[in-house]
């Protein structure tokens, strides 16, 4: 009986042994993964860089909205409206050139009934936009915050928020390439040197996308993020890059 139950616990052991085994050989596949990865042309790792910028350009656009017993009398509160938001932005240091009106669109607003149509209009509504077009990013962010005094005034204008663009990407991108590229290469360098190898010569780099964020933040997109809500952005690169092992 003794003997029986010490081949039960040699037999539990073994058995014990073996799952750790696997799940400690899971584990380092998964750990190390998260860094590069192993293939019959080499070590492919992927590589970062970003760089802090800023917003050199922005787009602003509002919208007046006013209702009317007619489309004649809904269009006339339109033209006022606009005469008042075009003199609250040049008052406020915009130049009437950076300035695009929008044509006017007016439609009926129809009467409904438990969800039914009855035939009848109970007034028009009409519509317009203004866009601001500056490189004042500045001016445009400080006019945005101070759109309340319109509202005071009984203007009906929509603020959709100012969008706010890096012009200078096209100059911003190669160099931030370059330096993933390069980081890419010292992570290489780090891990193969761990285990007694040597980075052999890059076999192909793959750009990923620019993604432009607000700083700190850690949203991607696949296809690249490019976030306007922000005066101050983060800008990053990401490229896979193939070594060969030696």
């Amino acid at each position: 009986m003794d003997e029986m139950i010490e081949k039960r616990k040699a037999a539990t052991v073994l058995i014990a042994a073996v799952i750790v085994s696997l799940a400690l050989g899971v584990g380092l596949t998964k750990v190390g993964s998260g860094f590069a990865t192993r293939s019959s042309d080499g070590i492919i790792v992927i590589g970062s860089a970003k760089v802090d910028a800023k917003a050199d350009k922005a787009v602003w656009t509002l919208s007046i909205q006013n209702n009317g017993r007619t489309p004649a009398s809904a269009v006339t509160g339109i033209d006022s409206g606009i005469n008042a938001v075009q003199k609250y932005l040049v008052d406020g240091g915009i130049k009437s050139d950076q300035l695009t009106l929008g044509a006017i669109s007016s439609y009926p607003t129809e009467e409904y009934i438990n969800g039914n149509p009855t035939g009848r209009i109970l007034n028009y509504r009409a519509s317009r936009e203004i866009t601001v077009r500056t490189k004042d990013v500045q001016l445009v962010s400080k006019l945005s915050q101070n759109i309340g005094s319109l509202l005071q005034q009984g203007v009906n204008v929509s603020n959709y928020g100012p969008q706010y663009y890096v012009s200078t990407l096209n100059k911003i991108r190669p160099e931030l390439l370059s330096q993933a590229t390069k980081d890419a290469k010292d992570r290489a360098a780090a891990m193969t040197k761990a285990v007694g190898g040597k980075v052999g010569s890059i076999t192909s780099v793959k750009a990923g996308p620019i993604q432009v964020t607000t700083p700190d933040s850690t949203m991607t997109s696949d296809y690249g993020m490019y976030d306007t809500s922000s005066i101050d952005k983060t800008v990053t690169a990401t490229v896979t890059v193939t070594f060969k092992s030696n």
